[in-house]
């Protein structure tokens, strides 16, 4: 199959001028295929050879203008057209397989009662695993869509959907719409709809989640709304759809896709067991950001895949300012999360070997397969970052003046990063361009460490910068009082590089924090009296922003080997069990299990720390004993259970069904304790068959999953093996399942004979089964815990050697750099 270039894109572009798509679809033919005919309208601009994309399992006819073309002359995804000048009619008759991968129409059979769905994913170039087409984002056509489906069956589409008196399913014809954006969801949907600013809206699920969506309707529908109103308070062009679909669909690979009129979203987001309120209100972010998408995506579309992280940054940017401001009642500071978090993500993306700029220059995206590599942490979360810091430094009033001159210049077609940074420079006086240039085109993280010079009553602070980008930066001085707490003394906004010293006057600051508010985009540093009264004070800090940006910089600087696991372990020791904001408990529990206690302390180190972390999630289930902190009490719960060392006290939960004290126990407490189990050899295969036989829905089937490649012997490690890698059975939902119970820090001596077995076996799997099982089995198949040089030759080996999926390689040569740093670490 051949990717597209941007080259051949841009030559397309010139020639064609695509009108409207007639899509009939008929999903009556069985489970494993679906009939296809796709008739297209368009001017030739002049004479010239093109081509249109369709990967089906037949081509049956392919007529232009009434003439037959020959269907042999298909080549891989690429079907030749000699065209004339003036007007055409494309029309191609397929069969195409539903895939279990998450793209093009993925086709799932939910296992609790026998029902069938599917839905489309067409991001990128997945359109042509559906319908032919000319596949890139600047040929923007209006769509008629047509879907024969079974009866009992609900077809969802980008507009209105009507049943006609024949049966089939017609959708509304839509606005210009780029090829990617084309959605249908069919299936024997539970929906709950309502209408707001006289459009209906409308949430769906599986049927088998109904109770559960009903149980969180009146949640997901006022986030919805409150983003939709204050989203026509910030943008001058007006919602451009007819109506909001949001549909929570099974096996979903992103967090949700933009999709006009019918976003899909990973149906993890209709929560069967309890969820703390960070987990909610990432569900409201994904809403608000996807919402976002309507316009800055949707509405306006980027002309070549380069400019996605103007789709991606904007939306991230949009998602938590617009919860913040209008679900402040619900979810009272986004912010602290996305800091605790997002920001982290972006941190570690950019200080990999395969970092990129926001903006990455045009030839460094010559083609698909490399834009796709691109969906990354530099993308949402360093690109949003970049973002916060331009409305910080041009004002949001200056800002939305530029967004909404870039709507209204370009809606409904295509624009590029010199189109965007045009716009929002003719709204201010500020050098935006050069802004630009220092912000989007550069790589790397800036270092900011405080200097303080002086003696007595008189200091001058000095922010040394090791960068190239201004910053627009809050300082926070503090004192310490009579107890030790930390005390603002005061605040500082000041611009980096500095032209002057700041003037400080009083006592030498007991702490200098740097980016107090978390405003911009770099790492922060501390000089020695400073960095002793963060680490013996930090939980005392009067803001949780200010706290969440003194974890991070922990966080760095043990990544950095800058400080030693044990110190940061003993900061959570000492700070984290008074801590009340959920978000940065959950971040630092999660940093500290994760990479502190599987990655950075050496093997013999590790039961100590994970004693350690147990400690903590003890006391944090102490205090909340009271049950006035729920949302602490599951995080405390579930770190215990992710930290045992030893059967006893889980097993005792599960045999009991609650934990002691409460919460009793959910689908999902109850997998992960037999999960842990699994991995310390105190369950077995019939226990975990019976515990599927109690909870046979599809999350029931990826635990079980989970728990029998866990068990600690020969026989289930090779039994998951094959299931991962020799045969092609498992859909992307249970193939991570299965990778992620497989490689266990525990069972090192079991599984050391599968590292070297792995590259091999990802790359043809790779081959074999695409861009999203190539990412999922570099994300979740790799052996991480095989923390020693020997495992990282093996990989550097085979990355110079082998020829592999681009998707695959990227993340390899991610996962390698973290062992690399892993190994720095513990040197």
């Amino acid at each position: 199959m051949s990717v597209l270039t941007r080259d051949e894109a841009q030559t397309r572009a010139q020639l064609l001028d695509v009108h409207r798509y007639q899509v009939d679809l008929d999903l009556t033919t069985g489970a494993e295929t679906f009939e296809s005919t796709s008739t297209i309208r368009f001017t030739a601009r002049t004479a010239g050879d093109t081509f249109v994309e369709l990967k089906p399992v037949t081509l049956h006819s392919a007529t232009l203008d009434g003439a037959d073309l020959d269907v042999t002359d298909l080549d891989g995804n690429r079907l030749p057209l000699t065209l004339t000048e003036g007007d055409h009619e494309l029309r191609v008759t397929t069969t195409m397989r539903y895939s279990h991968t998450g793209e093009g129409m993925h086709r799932f059979t939910d296992p609790t009662d026998g029902e069938s769905y599917v839905y489309t994913q067409l991001f990128m170039e997945d359109v042509q695993r559906v319908f032919a087409a000319f596949d890139q984002p600047d040929l923007k056509a209006v769509f008629e869509l047509t879907v024969t489906a079974p009866e009992g069956w609900t077809v969802l589409s980008n507009g209105i959907t009507e049943q006609q008196p024949d049966g089939t399913w017609k959708a509304a014809r839509t606005p210009l719409l780029s090829t990617y954006f084309v959605c249908v969801a069919a299936g024997p949907w539970h929906t709950v709809r309502t209408e707001h600013a006289g459009l209906p809206f409308g949430i769906h699920c599986r049927r088998s989640l109904a109770a559960h969506l009903d149980a969180d309707a009146d949640e997901i529908l006022a986030v919805t709304k409150a983003c939709y109103d204050r989203y026509h308070e910030k943008f001058e062009e007006p919602y451009p759809f007819d109506s909001y679909d949001q549909a929570f669909v099974p096996e979903f690979n992103a967090g949700a896709m933009e999709n006009p009129g019918l976003v899909t979203f990973r149906d993890e987001f209709v929560f069967r067991s309890a969820v703390t309120v960070t987990e909610r209100q990432t569900r409201a972010m994904v809403i608000a950001h996807e919402m976002a998408h309507m316009w800055f995506g949707d509405l306006v579309t980027l002309r070549w895949w380069d400019d996605i992280w103007l789709n991606e940054s904007f939306a991230e940017y949009m998602g938590f300012q617009t919860v913040n401001e209008a679900c402040a009642d619900l979810f009272p500071d986004t912010w602290i999360d996305f800091g605790t978090t997002r920001k982290a993500w972006g941190y570690e993306a950019d200080q990999r070997p395969s970092t990129h700029p926001v903006a990455p220059a045009p030839e460094a995206v010559p083609d698909t397969a490399s834009a796709l590599l691109n969906f990354d942490g530099i993308s949402y979360a360093k690109g949003a970052s970049a973002l916060r810091q331009l409305v910080a430094w041009l004002g949001e009033k200056d800002f939305l003046a530029g967004i909404n001159n870039h709507f209204k210049r370009h809606k409904f077609g295509n624009a590029t990063l010199a189109d965007f940074i045009d716009n929002l420079a003719a709204a201010t006086d500020r050098d935006v361009h050069a802004w630009a240039e220092q912000w989007l085109r550069t790589t790397g993280v800036d270092t900011l460490t405080p200097r303080l010079d002086g003696e007595g009553l008189h200091w001058k602070l000095t922010v040394d910068h090791d960068g190239s980008r201004p910053h627009r930066i809050a300082v926070g001085i503090y004192d310490r009082d009579a107890l030790d707490a930390p005390v603002l003394r005061e605040r500082h906004e000041i611009d980096v590089p500095q032209e002057t010293p700041l003037e400080l006057t009083g006592p030498r600051p007991a702490l200098v924090l740097l980016n107090e508010e978390d405003l911009t985009y770099a790492k922060v540093r501390f000089d020695d009296a400073s960095r002793h009264t963060l680490l013996s004070t930090l939980g005392a800090l009067p803001d949780a922003v200010s706290r969440a940006v003194a974890w991070n910089s922990l966080r760095d600087m043990v990544r950095d080997g800058q400080l030693e696991p044990d110190a940061y372990l003993a900061a959570a020791r000492t700070h984290l069990t008074q801590e009340t904001e959920l978000a940065l408990v959950q971040g630092v529990l999660g940093f500290a299990r994760t990479q502190i206690a599987d990655r950075y302390v050496p093997e013999a180190a590790r039961p100590a720390a994970l004693a350690e972390i147990g400690e903590i999630a003890r006391t944090l289930l102490r205090r909340t004993e009271d049950g006035e902190e729920p949302g602490l009490r599951l995080t405390a719960v579930r770190a215990c259970i992710d930290s045992a060392t030893t059967p006893d006290k889980i097993a005792s939960w599960l045999d009991e069904g609650t934990v002691h004290g409460g919460p009793e126990l959910d689908p999902e407490l109850r997998w992960r304790i037999l999960a842990r189990l699994a991995v310390l050899g105190a369950t077995d295969e019939a226990t975990i068959a019976a515990e599927l036989e109690r909870d046979p829905s599809a999350t029931g089937r990826e635990g079980a999953a989970r728990c029998r490649a866990a068990l600690p012997t020969p026989e289930a490690k090779a039994a998951a093996w094959t299931a991962l890698f020799a045969t092609d059975d498992l859909s992307n939902y249970l193939f991570t399942a299965t990778a992620q119970g497989f490689w266990q820090p525990e069972h090192a001596d079991l599984v050391k004979e599968y590292v070297p077995r792995f590259y091999e076996a990802a790359t043809a799997l790779a081959d074999r089964r695409g861009a999203a099982m190539a990412e999922a089995a570099g994300r979740y198949a790799f052996p991480a815990y095989a923390v020693d040089p020997d495992s990282l030759a093996l990989g550097d080996r085979h990355l110079a050697q082998d020829e592999m999926t681009p998707a695959l390689r990227r993340k390899l040569v991610d996962q390698l750099d973290d062992l690399r740093r892993a190994l720095h670490v513990r040197g």
